[in-house]
């Protein structure tokens, strides 16, 4: 029975573990700081989920990037000077909204463009009907002219 009571109390304390994966670090001593970590965070994709920003992420990346973002601002380093570095180390996908760019112009624009042409052919399709003569039903005299 006792070994039954160990092995119930080992798979508990398992399965607990991931509640603590996620490193609650300590506030930053400038408030105006622990903002901008927060914000940055929260706009930093994963590498490794990739669904996820690295401030949801237990992934060691992610506690890699969140570390490397706090030295950063203890530093004494800009929100733009951090994203630039994450920019020119990690490329445009590290951001959950990537830059206006040249490059990354499809990205911004894709959604607006997929709805015109949706847009565009559902008009198309409607006027095509509306032009079609409507059979007569059943039981309905014919029409005369």
């Amino acid at each position: 029975m006792r070994t039954v009571a160990l092995f119930s109390g080992i798979l508990l304390s398992l399965a607990t573990l991931s509640a603590w994966a996620i490193e609650n670090d300590e506030a930053l001593a400038d408030p105006a700081q622990q903002a901008i970590y927060e914000q940055l965070t929260n706009e930093v994709r994963c590498l490794v989920c990739q669904n996820q920003t690295i401030a949801d992420s237990t992934a060691p990346l992610a506690i890699d990037l969140r570390r490397e973002i706090r030295q950063m601002l203890e530093a004494g380093r800009s929100e733009e000077e951090i994203k630039t570095f994450l920019l020119d180390r990690y490329g445009d996908f590290v951001l959950y909204r990537p830059r206006w760019q040249a490059n990354t112009a499809l990205l911004w624009l894709a959604p607006m463009l997929l709805l015109l042409i949706g847009g565009g052919g559902l008009w198309r399709i409607i006027r095509r009907r509306a032009a079609l003569p409507v059979p007569p039903e059943d039981g309905d005299p014919p029409l005369a002219s």
